[in-house]
């Protein structure tokens, strides 16, 4: 063989194995990584109250990872409703749940309200639909979030304690493990509480006010990052500024509910926890002895980061979808 051809052979050898190598590391155009279901979720809160609960909603919607098949509506305390939405708290959340979804452009899952504006323990419409969806033969474990007090999943037990088994609950609220103390989806319906954590057996997830609380929200961030992406995420940002005239705005807003769908569809993973002994509930939401042979998850730390780029992510790849602007 001739020394030129030579080199020429091991010339062009290396040019094929560099276009080779390029072509197996090049991403295709238009391919991405594959996500499906994983869970059902039914989103429960009081939407008439504080806008993050729309906001978490909307993530959960928005997320690959899980399914909503049922959204149920709780009342707001009467203390903290005023004016004209003073005794039609459910009402409001429907409401804005109703066009919420309008907004994303996406099936309305059903949504259903929950008892009286006076948390009476009756049964409610909002019970019985949790209840038929945990009966339902579904492939996908049921998961329930729940942003404010527990009212419709302790209707729901009391009308069937078997669906315990069927389903895991997250709940925002309590405070500070072990001691407890005042938090407001805890105090709102105290008996509601004490039914799910100490009568219960439905697998729970705790995110007292600790942890909830670290979900922070710069306000200056709000306005640059969110409010631009899309008209959706325009329309979340405008519920948060008209806040009561007793809150007093400060350089960040906790978006509280967030670790509902951080924990549910996102990950768990990078967050901290502790399997422990549930504790009876006092009059005062401080927590008392503990309850035989029943455990909670409590966390202490959230990803505050994944949760938050997780929810930006998404708005802009809805923006995207839906053919508008995404800054």
């Amino acid at each position: 063989m001739h020394p030129n051809e030579s080199g020429s052979r091991r010339t062009f050898c290396a040019g094929l194995s560099a276009i080779l190598g390029s072509m197996a590391f090049a991403p295709a155009a238009g391919r991405t990584i594959p996500q499906r279901p994983s869970a059902r979720v039914i989103v429960d809160n009081d939407f008439g109250g504080d806008p993050d609960g729309l906001a978490a909603l909307a993530h959960q919607l928005l997320s690959p990872k899980t399914r909503v098949p049922l959204v149920t509506v709780s009342a707001l305390d009467p203390k903290f409703s005023a004016g004209a939405d003073k005794g039609r708290t459910v009402d409001l959340g429907c409401w804005l749940v109703d066009e919420l979804v309008r907004r994303i452009g996406m099936a309305n899952p059903p949504v259903v309200a929950g008892g009286t504006e006076d948390f009476a323990p009756a049964p409610s419409a909002a019970a019985r639909a949790i209840v038929a969806e945990a009966l339902r033969d579904d492939p996908l474990p049921l998961i329930v979030t729940c942003g404010g007090p527990l009212t419709n999943v302790a209707a729901a037990l009391r009308l069937d304690p078997s669906i315990a088994a069927r389903m895991t609950v997250i709940w925002i609220g309590g405070g500070a493990y072990p001691a407890g103390g005042w938090e407001y989806n805890l105090m709102t319906d105290v008996e509601a509480a004490r039914l799910v954590v100490e009568r219960s057996r439905v697998p729970l997830w705790m995110v007292p006010q600790p942890a909830y609380r670290q979900m922070q929200y710069s306000v200056a961030e709000m306005e640059a990052e969110l409010r631009p992406i899309s008209p959706l995420a325009a329309w979340l940002y405008d519920r948060f500024t008209t806040p009561p005239d007793w809150i007093d705005v400060g350089g960040a807003w906790p978006l509280g509910d967030s670790p509902l769908v951080l924990l549910s569809a996102v990950s768990a993973e990078s967050s901290r926890y502790r399997d422990v002994p549930a504790r009876r509930i006092r009059a005062d939401g401080r927590y008392g002895a503990m309850v035989p042979g029943r455990t909670v998850r409590m966390f202490e730390q959230l990803d505050v980061r994944l949760a938050l780029g997780d929810f930006l992510a998404l708005l802009k790849n809805q923006a995207a979808a839906s053919g508008g602007v995404v800054r």
